[in-house]
């Protein structure tokens, strides 16, 4: 078996592909593609999503849309224990920290990544070899009423935080689904944001992140 050459044309064929790969490990799927395995994750933590990409036909790299655009779906991994439980929290996307003129939630960069998105768990207890890590059975989701409205509500209360100058304040606490963290490989890496006065200021990247409750939510509804 051999990583697709192109993009899958349907959900349905995005999903079989899925279940090729299921139960397979990390390192099944790094030798039948003939891609090096890291030592560990603490300098390559995107290695695992990056493999998967290869093997479902993803796209869109780093670029900020989904990762099969032409199917309107993003990829997200989950690493999960053995109770199914995800062991960190999901990166969405980057945070904008200046004004965004005409940006809604329906507008925004997060509702457009969540919109559909194909879970997929893997193995994540480190107690595991990297090469020995399962990977589990991917599943599509998108956002009932009462998601999306959580999501919503922190959207806002998040934004107006980084709208009002107040993005130092922002931490982990705040936001029940959606929260923001600092998103750069190092706290040298700076970007600009503006203060209570309005002025600039120079701050670290930030980035939305799903809370591991919601998306445990997710995975108790799929799998039970």
């Amino acid at each position: 078996m051999q990583p697709p050459r192109t993009p899958p044309s349907t959900p349905d064929e995005l999903l079989e592909r899925c279940h090729q790969i299921a139960g397979l490990t990390l390192g099944d799927l790094a030798s039948m593609a003939n891609v090096a395995i890291p030592d560990n994750l603490q300098r390559h933590k995107g290695w695992p999503g990056m493999l998967l990409e290869l093997w479902l036909g993803a796209t869109a790299g780093s670029k900020p849309q989904q990762d099969f655009p032409e199917l309107g779906i993003e990829l997200k991994t989950i690493p999960i224990d053995a109770a199914l439980k995800p062991l960190e929290t999901t990166y969405v996307c980057f945070a904008p920290l200046l004004p965004q003129p005409g940006v809604t939630w329906q507008t925004s960069s997060v509702r457009n990544k969540l919109q559909m998105v194909l879970w997929l768990p893997l193995e994540g207890d480190r107690q595991i070899p990297l090469a020995q890590r399962r990977v589990a059975t991917g599943f599509l989701w998108t956002p009932t009423a009462d998601d999306d409205r959580l999501l919503q509500q922190d959207w806002e209360e998040l934004t107006e935080l980084i709208l009002l100058g107040n993005v130092e304040a922002i931490t982990a606490r705040h936001g029940n689904a959606l929260h923001i963290r600092p998103k750069a490989a190092n706290g040298s890496v700076l970007t600009d944001a503006l203060d209570e006065e309005g002025n600039r200021i120079k701050t670290r990247p930030r980035g939305f992140y799903l809370r591991k409750t919601f998306t445990q939510n997710i995975l108790a509804r799929e799998f039970g």
